[in-house]
C-alpha cells in the first residue's frame, strides 16, 4: 500500500511519500514514490505516485523520456507552459498506460493496473499549482476549500489534517502536521512504512526548498511520534467521564 500527501500553504507546497510497496505479507519491498523534474529559475514540478508499481513506474520511465527525446505531439513537463498543462500531459500518459497494459479489458472494466497521482509545483509566470490526477486520466486541483490531497491509504492520517490544517501555517509546523499524519497511519495499517520521502517548496523560489529522507531512527520523527502519543492520552484522560 502507499501513503502520500500534498498540502497547499499560503507560502508554498509540502510534500511527504512513504516508500513501503507489498504483495503480501512475505514481499514486502521499498520504492521511491516522490518525483521531481527540475529547471533553475523557471519551474518545479514534483509528482507523488499510488498503484500499481508496474504502471507508476512506466508512467515515470515514460515522462523521463520525454524530457530527453521531446515528442511533436507530445511535449515535456519541461516544456509545457502552465501547470494545468503538466497536469494534462501526465493524465494522458497514465490512461495510455494503465489501456496499454490491459488492451483486452472494456473502458468500465475494473483494471488491476490502475494509479492514481498527485502533481504539484510552478511554473515561472504562474502561481503554485497542486492536482490530483486520476487512473482516467483527469484530473482536480487544490482549492481554499480543499487545500490537500491524499492518495494511497488516506483514512488514518486524514483527522489531523482536517483539524489542524491552516493555510497560513509554517513550514516548520506543516511538517510537524505532516508527521504526526503519517505517525497515525504507520501506527494503523503495517502496509505503510518508513523510510518517509519530504520536500518543501517556497513560492516564486522557482527551486526546492528543502528535500530529505527519513528514516526509522530520526530522532525528530521519533520525538513527534513519542509526544504525539503521550498528548493523545492526555487529552483523552481530561474529557469528562461518561455518567451512568
Amino acid at each position: 500500500m502507499t501513503y502520500c500527501v500534498g498540502l497547499r500553504l499560503d507560502r508554498g507546497l509540502v510534500f511527504m511519500s512513504d516508500t513501503r510497496t507489498n504483495a503480501g505479507v512475505d514481499n514486502v519491498s521499498r520504492y521511491r514514490k516522490m518525483f521531481t523534474w527540475t529547471q533553475p529559475d523557471e519551474r518545479v514540478i514534483v509528482m507523488m505516485t499510488a498503484g500499481n508499481l508496474a504502471t507508476t513506474q512506466a508512467v515515470v520511465s515514460m515522462l523521463d523520456e520525454r524530457t530527453k527525446a521531446p515528442e511533436e505531439r507530445s511535449p515535456s513537463i519541461l516544456e509545457v507552459p502552465t501547470m494545468f498543462q503538466a497536469a494534462r500531459t501526465v493524465g494522458k500518459v497514465l490512461r495510455d498506460v494503465i489501456r496499454e497494459s490491459a488492451p483486452s479489458q472494456g473502458p468500465d472494466a475494473e483494471s488491476p493496473f490502475k494509479a492514481t497521482i498527485i502533481l504539484g509545483g510552478q511554473i515561472k509566470g504562474a502561481p503554485p499549482r497542486l492536482f490530483m490526477i486520476y487512473p482516467e486520466g483527469n484530473f482536480v486541483e487544490a482549492s481554499e476549500e480543499t487545500p490537500f490531497f491524499q492518495i494511497g491509504e488516506t483514512k488514518y492520517g486524514r483527522p489531523i489534517l482536517v483539524r489542524a490544517y491552516d493555510p497560513d501555517m509554517s513550514f516548520e509546523a506543516a511538517v510537524k502536521l505532516m508527521m504526526v499524519s503519517f505517525d497515525s497511519t504507520l501506527k494503523a495499517n503495517l502496509s505503510v512504512g518508513l523510510p518517509l520521502d519530504l520536500l518543501l517548496y517556497e513560492t516564486d523560489s522557482l527551486a526546492i526548498k528543502a528535500q530529505r529522507r527519513i528514516e526509522e531512527d530520526d530522532p525528530y520523527f521519533n520525538l513527534i511520534s513519542d509526544n504525539w502519543g503521550e498528548a493523545l492520552k492526555s487529552a483523552f484522560a481530561s474529557l469528562p467521564d461518561y455518567e451512568i
